[in-house]
């Protein structure tokens, strides 16, 4: 539980933000500021909140333009009355996730999540408007026995998540780095946990990224787990290495190249295909036709890495355009914004995607078929 009052001091008279020296840059243009003294409960819970080195306080700093400064159990936050006030709401959602999430730590990637939800509340209520139960609209979440709860971290996940519980078949569109897999992979394994879903089947086009890799050793799963890796790093992610193995061997969790989904019927079961740009509209109709009763698919891509010889058309692009608004079918868009991989993801995708806008006559260059054959 936090306390705060705006204008205030900490406990006993001491002003916290007087302990530490506020760069004059950071208060410039603050003449007209707000202060906000918080102050959390539980110590150990508030070094959580506030980060290694105070890490998540001068990010929430960065991103809401606003000076913070944490001390012990207290924060003093000043900034222009509304930035102070959302920072107080983020510090405040922040605590109580910690606190019911028995007492994780939290990423960088996890106080920006908190600031869009905050951003998503204060549009949705004033403080005049807010529920009386003091309840407030917040991201939807999934969760599995070894992460527990993983909340959205944005406007665009919690859509998804939202789609992935709605609709037996649905299509996630975005760049790099937004949790399209990620989320698909983990709603995925709590379909299973909860007994929802006998069995996990995840699937990949096997394209190579711009380079011919030959033939490769080993049995067919050996030769496939090199494309299959991202889905492999993200089942750990979610359930136990020893629970993952185990899946495998019994056959509860399938990992497949797309071409050994011909001829199936796929029921009771969670489908994930990723990397779905890089399918044939051949390939990508015969996949959709693989639903069974009791099933899930989800399909991941992103259009603007499409590694398919020059001329052939993107089953995803097709698949979407002709599925739009087909009963049972949702689709979820993520842009450059939403990324959440790493700030600096975030700005090369934006980078690449304003190149794009403003130089559209120069097309990206695709590799060219290798003349030489594959390697012995």
């Amino acid at each position: 539980m936090a306390t705060g009052e705006a204008g205030g001091r900490g406990p006993k008279g001491r002003d916290p933000a007087r302990e530490r020296e506020i760069p004059p840059r950071a208060v410039a243009g603050l003449s007209e500021a707000a202060e906000i003294a918080l102050t959390f409960d539980d110590n150990r819970l508030a070094s959580l909140v506030f980060g290694q080195f105070d890490q998540n306080v001068a990010h929430l700093e960065r991103r809401l333009g606003v000076v913070a400064t944490a001390l012990g159990n207290h924060v003093v936050v000043k900034g222009p009355p509304d930035s102070a006030e959302r920072a107080r709401r983020v510090l405040e959602l922040l605590y109580a996730r910690v606190r019911d999430g028995g007492g994780a730590p939290l990423s960088l990637g996890d106080v920006d999540g908190v600031i869009q939800e905050s951003s998503l509340q204060g549009n949705l209520f004033s403080p005049a408007e807010a529920p009386a139960n003091g309840e407030r609209p917040s991201f939807d979440q999934i969760a599995t026995r070894r992460r527990g709860g993983v909340r959205a971290r944005n406007a665009a996940q919690d859509a998804y998540i939202k789609a992935l519980r709605a609709h037996e078949l649905v299509f996630a569109e975005g760049p790099a780095g937004t949790g399209k897999t990620w989320l698909a992979v983990g709603y995925a394994v709590s379909l299973l946990e909860q007994g929802h879903a006998e069995r996990l089947i995840l699937s990949r086009p096997a394209v190579e990224a711009g380079e011919r890799l030959g033939f490769l050793p080993g049995d067919m799963r050996e030769k496939v787990d090199p494309y299959l890796r991202p889905i492999y790093d993200a089942l750990y992610d979610f359930m136990e290495a020893r629970h993952v193995d185990r899946g495998l061997q019994t056959g509860m969790i399938e990992i497949a190249p797309l071409a050994f989904m011909r001829g199936r019927t796929l029921t009771n079961a969670v489908v994930l295909l990723d990397e779905a740009q890089n399918t044939t509209s051949m390939q990508m109709k015969m996949f959709l036709t693989r639903l069974g009763e009791n099933s899930r698919m989800i399909v991941t891509g992103d259009p603007s890495q499409i590694d398919l010889p020059p001329g052939q058309k993107s089953g995803l692009v097709e698949a979407v355009r002709i599925l739009d608004g087909v009963e049972g079918v949702g689709r979820a868009t993520f842009r450059d914004v939403d990324v959440v991989r790493h700030d600096l993801v975030r700005r090369i995708v934006t980078a690449y995607e304003t190149d794009a806008r403003e130089n559209p006559e120069v097309a990206p260059q695709r590799p060219s078929p290798s003349r030489r054959g594959p390697l012995p």
